[in-house]
């Protein structure tokens, strides 16, 4: 098994867990869950695994954590969608391409709606992005996604996208390449513009060169 499959299984491993105690000790919203160390040891694992988990399944809104007083059962009765899509990404049987089909739905989403924005089209985030491109400053390629998600201003589409982003490849975590920024850079500008048309097409040839690529 390499490295990749070895991490997938952990965290399913972890999850699986915690559905488990979850159910079997009847712990309710706002109930104590037990901590890094309990679970590490319970399932044989390190407890940066576990903390990887677990804040995962925190940005999802399933689990909520508390400074200096551990981690907590959320009340997530008002985001059962998002329940849905995390049962949804941690079955072990389900394809990565589905993961990415999921979240570039909500990629090209918000694209749609900063472009018919005018005030969304605005915001001095575009320029600041296109100055570093521009400039060749290291710019992370899921730091854009993240910023386009963001001023969407779609709460919900953010906590499920940095679920589907985290999960996904860790492509998406490498720098932008020389070629990609010129992609980018006229994704900002007709996003900008509020070219929806030729903004979704620079968006689908970067998830193109991406695909070829990296994933």
């Amino acid at each position: 098994m390499d490295k990749k499959q070895e991490n997938k299984k952990i965290f399913l491993e972890i999850v699986q867990q915690l559905r488990e105690l979850i159910k079997h000790e009847n712990i309710q919203p706002g109930d104590k869950l037990p901590s890094e160390r309990v679970l590490s040891e319970r399932l044989n694992v390190g407890r940066s695994s576990v903390r990887e988990a677990l804040r995962s399944l925190e940005l999802l809104g399933l689990i909520e954590t508390r400074h200096g007083g551990g981690t907590f059962l959320a009340s997530f009765q008002s985001h059962q969608l998002v329940e849905i899509v995390a049962s949804f990404i941690l079955q072990e049987n389900k394809s990565i391409e589905d993961v990415h089909t999921t979240r570039k739905m909500h990629e090209r989403e918000a694209l749609r709606v900063i472009c018919s924005n005018e005030i969304l089209r605005r915001l001095p985030v575009w320029e600041s992005l296109i100055f570093r491109l521009e400039n060749d400053e290291e710019v992370v390629r899921d730091l854009i996604l993240r910023e386009i998600l963001i001023a969407s201003g779609n709460r919900l589409a953010l906590k499920i996208w940095l679920q589907l982003a985290a999960y996904s490849s860790k492509s998406l975590k490498k720098l932008t390449t020389e070629e990609e920024k010129i992609i980018i850079q006229k994704l900002l500008a007709s996003l900008q513009e509020g070219n929806e048309i030729e903004t979704i097409e620079a968006y689908e040839k970067w998830m193109m060169y991406l695909k070829n690529t990296d994933f």
